[in-house]
This record gives structure tokens, sequence and C-alpha cells, in this order.
């Protein structure tokens, strides 16, 4: 009993906020966050990270009027908007807990799961990650389109990245230390969590739709943020287009040789078919161009990490020592 209190006498939480133009939900949302960090009796510290990522409203504004009540609110402000996954980079950076929670300021995931995350952590987790079991105003197509792209990741992932979970959850100190060695652009937090390893375990949760305010997410950031995904952890994509190339080539040159002998032993025979001939023109050169895409993609992910830009850049700080 004495070695069990021993091993989990962790003293502080930290809680990672990535936000960006929140300003109508955020006092909320920080008056939530706080009532569940009074209830962990785990701890006897704590620490709110905001990084606000260049927010255009008056989200800075009301992250400074938190601060000046509670010192224990501290805020990154980014030099310009930087994406998600960056703000997620900095909060674990900066972030001092022995016990890390990641979640989204919108009340979506709701902060009341972190007290389930704490005792799967006192069973012995790493990493405790929650599971969407189902989400409240959003589309069937839009809910649909998403299930259907995790499965696609896990199944071309070279790692196992569980099914319908998104970046709320609770990392270990002993993670984040592994985590913060990782200096790759092309970041997917759920991904390299994954990666890492350690005891990791999900919990089943129902997301809410948003306090305030809309998403921020465009089709344009959720389709850049599947490609990081994909891109970041797996090379088969690469290794597909080749194999459609060998295929095709040894295709063409069963065709070829067929052609060929069917002329020598039917000299008679001419040509036909031009508008097949056409359609399979345009199909290979599609698969060409598809290939070169994929391609494409890969090597300006390789282009950005080769030139070893800082990940981010700070503004301004509140409350950080």
């Amino acid at each position: 009993m004495k070695t069990k209190k021993k091993l989990f006498s962790k003293k502080m939480i930290s809680i990672i906020v990535p936000t960006y133009n929140q300003e109508k939900g955020i006092h909320e949302f920080y008056l939530r966050v706080k009532s569940i960090l009074i209830q962990a009796k785990d701890f006897n510290a704590y620490e709110i990270i905001f990084v606000n990522d260049a927010s255009t409203d008056k989200t800075l504004n009301a992250l400074e009027s938190i601060a000046k009540i509670d010192t224990n609110a501290r805020i990154i402000n980014f030099s310009r908007n930087f994406g998600n996954q960056i703000g997620i980079t900095a909060g674990i950076d900066y972030a001092g807990g022995d016990v890390v929670i990641v979640i989204d300021d919108d009340l979506q995931d709701p902060p009341e799961v972190i007290l389930e995350f704490i005792k799967k952590w006192k069973n012995g987790y790493k990493v405790v990650y929650g599971v969407r079991e189902s989400r409240i105003g959003i589309s069937f197509l839009f809910n649909f389109i998403t299930r259907l792209y995790y499965k696609f990741i896990a199944r071309l992932s070279d790692v196992h990245i569980p099914l319908n979970t998104g970046d709320f959850r609770l990392i270990d100190r002993i993670v984040i230390d592994e985590l913060k060695k990782i200096k790759e652009e092309n970041r997917y937090y759920r991904g390299l969590v994954s990666w890492v390893g350690f005891p990791q375990i999900g919990v089943l949760y129902r997301r809410d739709e948003r306090f305030a305010g809309k998403s921020n997410f465009t089709f344009k950031k959720y389709f850049n943020f599947a490609l990081s995904g994909i891109t970041a952890f797996t090379e088969k994509p690469l290794y597909y287009s080749s194999y459609i190339g060998l295929l095709i080539t040894i295709l063409s040159f069963i065709m070829a040789i067929y052609l060929v002998v069917n002329k020598i032993f039917n000299p008679s025979v001419s040509i036909q078919g031009w508008t097949s001939m056409i359609v399979i023109i345009l199909f290979f050169g599609g698969v060409q161009l598809l290939s070169l895409g994929i391609i494409g993609i890969y090597i300006s992910k390789i282009y950005r990490e080769v030139k070893k830009r800082p990940l981010y850049i700070v503004e301004s700080t509140k409350n950080l020592h």
C-alpha cells in the first residue's frame, strides 16, 4: 500500500489548450475546467496553458483577463497563425506538469471526462485517450467521412492509431519527455503519441455540440490535416503507386506482344477501336499524374523539413516562469 502511494505521488497537472477565435466561449471553458481541477485530489498544483494561435477577435483580451485573476492560467501568444498541432507542440514544450491533458476550447470534449482519464492513469496507463462514442450536432455525411478516414489511416499507418479519437487525452510526463525530442514539422499528434508507445487505453465519451461560435476548421484545413496524418505515418501510397505502375507496364507489354503476333499471322487485320484506345491513354495518363502528385506531396514535406525553420514564434507570454 505504501509503494502504491509513493508511485502515484504526482503533484502538478497541466492543461494544454490550443485556442483560436474563441472569445465567446473561452471564459465558460475556463470555469468548467477549473471546477474539474478542484475535484482532482491527486494533484496539489495545476496550470492551464492557453496557446493563442494569433486570434483575430478578442480572445487574447479574454485570456488576459483570466490570467489576471488566476496566476495558474498561462498564455502563449503566437506571432502568427501556426495551426492547431503546432499549438499543442508549444503547450507541451512549456508544460511543467507530471501529467498533461490536451483539450480543445470549444467544450465539445467535456472537461468532466478528465476525471475518468485520471482514474485510468492511476491504474498504470501512461496515455489515456478519449474515444468518441457519439457526436452531437454532426451531420451523418460528415460523421461517415470521418469514420471512413480513421479506418483508412489505421489500415495504412505503420503504427496503431486508435479509431474515432482526437487530441483529447491524458499524457504522462515520461511520454511528454519523449514527445519533446521530436522536432519534425509535419505533426499529427494522435499518431505521434501512438508511435512513442507505452501503455495506452481509451475512454468512451459522448462529444457535445460547441458551446459558442462556429468551427474554424474549413474543408481545406480538414483536407490538409488528413494529408498530414497519412504522409506522417506511412509511405504506403508511394509503394501502391509503384505497384500500379508495375501492373500497367506488365499489361502493356502483354498487349504489345499480342498485337505484334496478331499482325504477323494476320497481316490483313487493321487496327480498330480508336475510342477505346483514347480511353486507355487517358486512364494511363491519369494514373501517372496521380502517382506524380503523391510523390510531389512527399517531396514537399521533405522540402519543409530540411529547411529546419522554428516550429513556432512566440510574440508574448503571461504567467510563465
